[in-house]
C-alpha cells in the first residue's frame, strides 16, 4: 500500500468523525511501509509550547498517540481500539517553529493486542523522544456507547 492509498484509507475511516486531537496537531503523513510503519510530521506551534518555548511533553506524547492510532487502524482495518499504556522518554527539547517527525512501528500483532514502538526527531534528525505502547483491539459492540 502506498502513502497515497494509506492517506485515502485514513480519510475514509475518519470521514464521519471529527477528531479534535488530530486536527489540533496538524499531522502530515510522510511515509507508510505496509504493515510495518508510518511516519508523520507535526509542526511545533506556539500553542504547544511551555515557557521555555519548547514543545510541552504532553504534546509530544500526543504526537506519538496520533501516529500509533492511524497505523494500528490501517493495519487492522478497524477503529475499535483503546490504548492500554503509552510510555514516552524525552531525550532533548524541540523548539517552536521546528518540525517533529514521528516514526512508529508495529512490533507484534496478536489477536487482541498490538505492541508498537516509536521515535521522534527534530528537523536536524536529532532524537527528541522514544516511545512504546500497547493497543487493545475491541469488539464493535463493546466500543460503542450504549443507548440510555
Amino acid at each position: 500500500m502506498t502513502k497515497k492509498l494509506a492517506t485515502e484509507l485514513l480519510r475514509e475511516q475518519f470521514k464521519n468523525t471529527r477528531v479534535n486531537c488530530w486536527d489540533l496537531m496538524k499531522p502530515e503523513l510522510v511515509e507508510y511501509v505496509e504493515g510495518k510503519s508510518m511516519t508523520f510530521r507535526f509542526p511545533v506551534l506556539e500553542i504547544y509550547s511551555n515557557p521555555r518555548k519548547s514543545m510541552q511533553g504532553g504534546f509530544i506524547s500526543a504526537a506519538f498517540d496520533n501516529s500509533y492510532g492511524p497505523l494500528a487502524s490501517v493495519v487492522t482495518g478497524q477503529l475499535e481500539m483503546a490504548s492500554v499504556d503509552l510510555c514516552v522518554n524525552y531525550h532533548r527539547p524541540i523548539f517552536e517553529n521546528d518540525t517533529l517527525t514521528v516514526k512508529v512501528y508495529i512490533k507484534s500483532k496478536g489477536k487482541n493486542i498490538l505492541h508498537l514502538t516509536g521515535e521522534a526527531f527534530d528537523s536536524k534528525d536529532r532524537l527528541i523522544a522514544s516511545s512504546v505502547t500497547n493497543i487493545m483491539l475491541l469488539e464493535k459492540e463493546k466500543f460503542h456507547k450504549k443507548p440510555q
